[in-house]
């Protein structure tokens, strides 16, 4: 949609002269802001934060168990091809490609018992992202700013980064039926120039004084227009929507400008996509943006069905050192403890081989197929127990066993961090009252500080 079209989406909601106006949640939250940093594929937890010394000793020899149904076929066990330390006073092991991530290990909490519903993308990223895997419902950014409305009226209050378009695309960050104030706004960060990058941010042909004599004028039109009309709200959004979008030239320009950093700080985090990406989404949310979502890369980068070694090597090594850079950031700025920091895919991959045959998967070697029945996850500040692993999956790695945490869990507890009780944040639509949990979802007070 763009951010300049944020202003008019206001004109959906007909409820509020400014729907995104800061709102209480239902009881004091312990978060306020939320960075989703999104690995889009499904990165694998047996090469991440799940260890598995029985994978090791079965490697190359079939499960004394069968394989559990996934996307493809998988063969025998498949030792991660790195090695694992422990870190900090905590002792949790991580693996040799998150060297920076790892230095914080104290400050996270390791979701280890996740599990999902399909190993397959779209419903996966649907239900991660949205609470349901078939139908269109409202993306949790859109829930949140729904719930608290936002911090700074001069930004959108939930911001999506990606440089490219993952799989399901906009539905990721949908309002659904929630009024269209609050869809995630996405940025397409494979552009560096902030013009490029928030398209039609400036306007080319008035000045900013110009601009504002001509809403002036606009404004008292609109009142007279409206003294006739009483109890419009359509009238009075579309008023607000233009001073949003006149406000926006200025804040939107400047926090997306990651040059207006000192060099220190932009080395600290590195110079790929996702570095830049994740030093704006710092600045996004120091700014008042309610949730940001950074999204790894074009279509599904962590789906490694083949050469896993290589590829999460590779990918690891662009974002690792930005993610470290960014817990230090946020802790050094006293920001951590009121944000939540959450990594994670849509789902986890196999301990198992994929089997190439004819025709998909054709050639393909020492990959990992799709695997939903458990998974790993992370959270950090914002209220979360740091330096503890929650749940665990079998030996192996295939299947959550110990304190299961499905995704609607997920949710619930993210919510109550936010302040919110899940069962009660709620939207009536087609005569029901909906809400992101839908009828389930637990608050897993275990990982709650």
């Amino acid at each position: 949609m763009g951010m300049g079209a944020l202003g008019l989406s206001s004109l959906l909601s007909g409820a509020s002269l400014n729907p995104l106006n800061p709102k209480a949640s239902h009881f004091r939250p312990r978060a306020k802001r939320i960075i989703h940093l999104f690995m889009n594929g499904g990165p694998s937890h047996v090469d991440t934060f799940d260890p598995k010394p029985m994978l090791q000793k079965h490697a190359g020899k079939m499960l004394p168990m069968p394989n559990l149904p996934t996307e493809r076929k998988t063969g025998a066990a498949f030792g991660s091809p790195y090695s694992f330390s422990k870190y900090g006073q905590s002792g949790l092991p991580v693996s040799e490609i998150f060297p920076h991530t790892a230095r914080h290990m104290d400050d996270i909490c390791v979701l280890r018992s996740m599990r999902a519903d399909v190993p397959n993308h779209e419903p996966s990223l649907m239900l991660m992202n949205c609470g349901e895997s078939i139908q269109v419902r409202p993306s949790m950014g859109s829930w949140l700013t729904y719930g608290l409305g936002t911090e700074n009226q001069n930004l959108p209050g939930f911001i999506a980064m990606c440089p490219g378009y993952p799989i399901q695309e906009s539905q990721n960050w949908q309002c659904g039926f929630l009024p269209g104030s609050y869809q995630g706004t996405y940025i397409d960060t494979r552009k560096k120039d902030v013009d490029e990058l928030i398209q039609h941010i400036r306007n080319s042909h008035l000045s900013l004084g110009q601009q504002r004599r001509q809403l002036d004028l606009l404004r008292k039109i609109n009142e007279r227009h409206a003294e006739d009309r009483q109890n419009e709200p359509q009238l009075e959004a579309r008023i607000h929507s233009f001073e949003l979008a006149y406000r926006m030239q200025m804040e939107a320009t400047d926090a997306f400008d990651i040059t207006r950093e000192p060099e220190h700080i932009r080395k600290a985090y590195g110079g790929t996509t996702q570095a830049r990406q994740i030093l704006i989404a710092r600045r996004l949310i120091e700014r008042g943006v309610r949730y940001v979502q950074v999204w790894h890369g074009n279509s599904q980068p962590w789906d490694n069905h083949d050469d896993i070694e290589k590829g999460h090597r590779f990918l690891a090594k662009q974002c690792d050192q930005a993610i470290g850079a960014l817990l230090s950031d946020l802790k050094q700025r006293g920001l951590l403890e009121d944000t939540i920091v959450m990594w994670g895919g849509e789902f986890g991959r196999t301990p198992t081989v994929e089997l190439p045959k004819p025709g998909s998967n054709a050639g393909k070697i020492n990959g990992r197929d799709h695997n939903h029945h458990g998974f790993s996850m992370w959270l950090a500040g914002g209220g979360v127990r740091g330096g503890m692993a929650y749940g665990a999956t079998d030996e192996f790695g295939f299947k959550a066993v110990e304190n299961v945490m499905h995704v609607h869990d997920l949710h619930a507890t993210i919510l109550h961090l936010m302040g919110f009780d899940h069962e009660k944040l709620t939207f009536r639509h087609a005569g029901r009252d909906f809400r992101l949990t839908d009828v389930h979802g637990h608050v897993v007070h275990d990982i709650i500080s």
